[in-house]
């Protein structure tokens, strides 16, 4: 996890220098406390979720202050310390949940998975065969709601099916049903967020380090709404 993230913050940085090169030292400050933020999952086991705000407060000043001491902002600017502000601690947050999803149980986390895999293929196949109407064309062109209809349908139903016969059979169905329904679509609209990072600074792909399938947040994008999202339904199940 803390490899994926680390490789997921690069192409994040990378993304940045398409338009503005960001000074050396913010950037490896960036992997330190990107590593901080990560390693917090780690011991943990259990759904109650705590955040150490001595890293919360390093992650502001290391960021912020260097806007004032570097005295010049084609250098270093407060727009590019909000950007790396935001930026590790949304990724340092999202891979410490995959931690710790892991710890409580590996099938939950499969389940995770599972909703974003069989939604995004299904989603393609069905774009591909009978979609007319495009979803968000400005951001991804490929996108249509009939993709997204059937995506959200099939990923619903199989991650239903799978949550109640591998993780909790007792589970209230109707519950279950949206809970999957809602991950489903939250997933499907991290894609977008991110379609829209690359839009915005004119790239295919985060990167090229899986050829075909582009970067690690590429691959990474719906899930890691997945996983946000999930938190919301932790105190019904």
């Amino acid at each position: 996890a803390i490899i994926l993230a680390l490789l997921g913050l690069k192409e994040f940085l990378n993304a940045r220098e398409e338009k503005k090169e960001l000074p050396i030292f913010i950037n490896f400050i960036s992997y330190i406390i990107l590593v901080l933020l990560v390693v917090t999952g780690i011991n943990k086991s259990n759904m109650i979720f705590t955040m150490d705000f001595k890293i919360i407060s390093a992650l502001i000043m290391v960021f912020l202050f260097p806007t004032v001491l570097y005295h010049d902002k084609k250098v270093y600017n407060i727009i590019d310390a909000f950007y790396l502000l935001g930026g590790v601690f949304f990724l340092g947050v999202s891979f410490s949940l995959l931690i710790i999803y892991r710890n409580i149980s590996l099938l939950l986390l499969i389940y995770l998975f599972t909703i974003t895999i069989i939604t995004d293929t299904y989603a393609y196949l069905i774009g591909r065969l009978i979609g007319k109407h495009k979803l968000l064309e400005s951001i991804s062109p490929n996108k249509t709601l009939e993709g997204m209809l059937f995506g959200t349908i099939f990923g619903t139903i199989i991650g239903t099916v799978f949550y109640k016969l591998g993780i909790d059979m007792s589970a209230n169905t109707v519950l279950v049903i949206c809970m999957t329904c809602f991950l489903s679509i939250i997933g499907q609209f991290g894609d977008l967020v991110f379609s829209a990072i690359k839009r915005y600074y004119n790239k295919k792909d985060f990167s090229n380090i899986m050829p075909g399938h582009g970067g690690i947040l590429d691959r990474f994008d719906s899930i890691i709404f997945v996983m946000l999202g999930f938190i919301f339904f932790i105190p019904f199940i």
